[in-house]
């Protein structure tokens, strides 16, 4: 997107000098306060007006486009009474959580990545209205459903899968002391969260959701796809440490059905044709709306 910024100013000089008196003290508390510290290099400050300055430079126009995308979507959304109910991003974020294996092994993976939970809420309620909006320009038909079905049925096929806990721990020792107190009793996901050093899944209770072969160490996927639901393992031994697995659940391999797949289908075709979509749907927005920019790099 370009854009023009044109300033015209007219004053007279005798104008000039008494304005000129009167801004120079506030004159003098923005320059202070842009000259605030971000850093200091051997006493030498860089302000936020240079880390501002360097940021437009580098990235500014991108980022600048992207929130007048989202605020040209927020805007239509508001026209067209389209809004993302508290109810449809928890069922979003479950999906996430469902992913990496529970809540808290999500918040730890957000963190590691500079993001929080907020952030990604109000992700999911841009893509939930954009979504909305473009819902009625896209066409599925039943042909296109059973075309993608049939160049895509190794992704609708079900492999056997298990859903397994683990505790993790770096001597056998320690590994064998653990096993003694499954043995007498103890809850297995109180013992993970106290002494597993994998610390994501130890947060769930050892949880590691469901995965199929050639996910896991081999060693450990030996001992999980050999055991029955409920099982607890002898300490088996991989590169990481000691692991003691409970099996939790299992899914035995299904063939790939169209019937049973045809919201995956439709939602995987809608994807795509949103993407596609997206960029026509904003052009056009972009026409009906008055849109300046004032970036200054």
């Amino acid at each position: 997107m370009r854009w023009e910024v044109s300033t015209q100013i007219n004053l007279l000089l005798g104008l000039v000098v008494v304005l000129l008196a009167a801004l120079i003290p506030l004159g003098t508390l923005y320059y202070q306060a842009n000259l605030q510290a971000v850093a200091t290099v051997d006493g030498q400050k860089i302000g936020k007006e240079e880390l501002y300055q360097f940021m437009a430079r580098q990235n500014g126009q991108q980022a600048l486009d992207s929130l007048v995308s989202q605020k040209i979507v927020e805007l239509e959304a508001a026209k067209h009474n389209i809004g993302v109910s508290d109810e449809e991003i928890q069922a979003e974020l479950q999906s996430y959580y469902d992913f990496y294996g529970g809540e808290e092994a999500f918040k730890q993976s957000l963190a590691a990545s500079g993001y929080n939970l907020e952030q990604i809420r109000q992700d999911i309620a841009v893509t939930g209205k954009i979504e909305k909006l473009l819902e009625p320009r896209i066409v599925i038909s039943e042909e296109e459903m059973q075309t993608y079905f049939e160049e895509n049925q190794a992704d609708f096929a079900q492999e056997e899968q298990v859903q397994a806990s683990h505790i993790l721990v770096d001597t056998e020792e320690k590994a064998r002391q653990i096993e003694q107190r499954l043995a007498s009793g103890e809850n297995f996901a109180q013992l993970a969260g106290e002494n597993s050093i994998d610390t994501a899944s130890a947060a769930n209770g050892g949880d590691l959701g469901f995965f199929g072969r050639g996910t896991m160490l081999e060693e450990f996927e030996e001992a999980a796809f050999g055991m029955q639901v409920g099982q607890v393992s002898a300490p088996v031994k991989t590169d990481y440490g000691y692991h003691i697995i409970k099996v939790t659940g299992r899914k035995e391999a299904q063939a790939a059905d169209f019937g049973q797949s045809r919201e995956k289908i439709r939602a995987a075709l809608f994807e795509q044709k949103a993407q596609a979509e997206f960029g026509t749907w904003l052009e056009e927005m972009h026409q009906q709306y008055e849109i300046k920019t004032f970036l200054d790099v």
